[in-house]
């Protein structure tokens, strides 16, 4: 196999992983400004994140079936074309104003991504290995960052070109004629339609791309993973799955309704808070390299027990402080969540030996985590008219995360991997 083929391919597959991580990490901003666009409460604005995860949830081993009936490259058009019809579907919704609409977009789109994520990793690994034995792995890391480097970027282009910057009180809105209502919430409604539009556009252009471009051959995964619930017995892997399942979705939850809080909290208008968000992640996605520096000297469990507690106790911060002390309190989350998911599936597994690939597909599974948590965020929420109140919910599930860890704790090194 030649450089170049090689090359290109790696070039394709590399902006996969920037487009579906680009994708997830818009719903920070989606949350808050269809919440004003169709008035919404925030239990039914945590519906955005429900629709996302749920794809995941469902989609994951069909999607693994397909890849290995019909291999990678039909994989990656099938999750491109049905991403850019979610993306393009944002512009007849927007026009109606039909939140329904705009989470049946928001599900096509998580499809397509699971499409897309699920024949990247393994994908883009096997590049690696064609061209040089042993590569593969840091290829995949390589590719990753530019998942982080998407997680940062989103919320600075959301900020830019969908958030209006402008926040009404109840009593504002309902002062307005309604004729002025209208025209406001349709506006708002309008602001994700060219964005989403050029999304669309730029997806079907890299599908095209991938089409036109003969991708080296691989094997795309002849054993599919099965859901065998006998490997549950395994009393390890059981808690993992659960600790998976309440850490991701503490991760959603926080990230997901931040920009929300930081208004509740300080009076932080949403385009400042989306620029506080985007800097926080990116303390997220430092933070995973600087885990795994750590993990050098610390165990991997003391460590995820020890990020926990400290999670916990700036979570109890961010509840009860006011201003901007509550706000870095929840910001300090992310950089304090960036090793869990790694650290949790490799606990998880640890000892499986040749049943790995089971357990592998409970704890893939327990994203669906990220579907739940933010639901009960958003009714707590609306139930206390107090969202600060609210976040005691992704506290409750850093002392999961923690018990887990407990159980754990002897375990002097494990092998991480830096996605998700």
């Amino acid at each position: 196999m030649s450089k170049r083929p090689l090359g290109v391919a790696v070039i394709l597959v590399t902006a996969l992983f920037f487009l579906w991580g680009f994708a997830l990490n818009l719903n920070p901003i989606l949350i808050p400004h269809l919440k004003k666009a169709c008035q919404l409460s925030d239990i039914q604005s945590s519906l955005i994140d429900a629709s996302s995860y749920l794809a995941y949830f469902f989609m994951a081993l069909p999607a693994g079936l397909f890849m290995k009936r019909y291999g990678y490259k039909k994989g990656i058009l099938t999750g491109l074309l049905l991403f850019a019809a979610g993306a393009l579907l944002f512009y007849p919704a927007a026009s109606l104003r039909w939140y329904a609409f705009f989470l049946a977009a928001i599900f096509i789109i998580a499809c397509g991504c699971t499409f897309l994520e699920s024949a990247a990793n393994p994908y883009m690994t096997e590049l690696g290995e064609m061209e040089q034995p042993g590569k593969g792995i840091h290829l995949l890391n390589f590719a990753q960052s530019f998942n982080g480097l998407a997680a940062c970027l989103a919320p600075l282009l959301g900020r830019q070109f969908i958030l209006s910057g402008t926040t009404f009180t109840e009593a504002q809105l309902k002062a307005m004629p309604t004729a002025a209502l209208q025209n406001y919430l349709q506006h708002e409604a309008g602001a994700v339609q060219i964005p989403y539009l050029l999304i669309g556009l730029v997806v079907l252009g890299v599908a095209l791309v991938c089409w036109r471009t003969a991708l080296p051959e691989a094997h795309a995964p002849q054993e599919t993973r099965k859901l065998d619930w006998a490997v549950l017995k395994q009393p390890n892997l059981r808690l993992g799955v659960i600790a998976q399942f309440f850490y991701v979705g503490a991760q959603v939850s926080v990230s997901s309704f931040f920009i929300r809080f930081a208004w509740h909290a300080a009076r932080i208008n949403e385009k400042n808070a989306a620029l506080l968000l985007s800097f926080f992640l990116l303390a997220f996605m430092s933070g995973r390299f600087i885990g795994t520096v750590l993990m050098r000297f610390i165990a991997p469990a003391r460590l995820l027990l020890l990020y926990s507690i400290i999670n916990i106790l700036l979570l109890v911060v961010a509840i009860f402080a006011r201003g901007y002390v509550a706000v870095y309190a929840l910001g300090g989350v992310e950089f304090f969540m960036s090793v869990m998911y790694p650290t949790i599936f490799a606990l998880s597994i640890r000892g499986l030996g040749h049943r790995s690939k089971e357990g592998t597909s409970f704890l893939v599974m327990a994203i669906a985590g990220g579907a739940v948590f933010p639901v009960l965020l958003g009714y707590i929420s609306d139930l206390t008219q107090n969202i600060q109140w609210a976040y005691a919910v992704p506290a409750v599930c850093f002392m999961v995360v923690s018990s887990f860890a407990i159980k754990n704790i002897g375990v002097k090194q494990v092998t991480l991997s830096t996605a998700h």
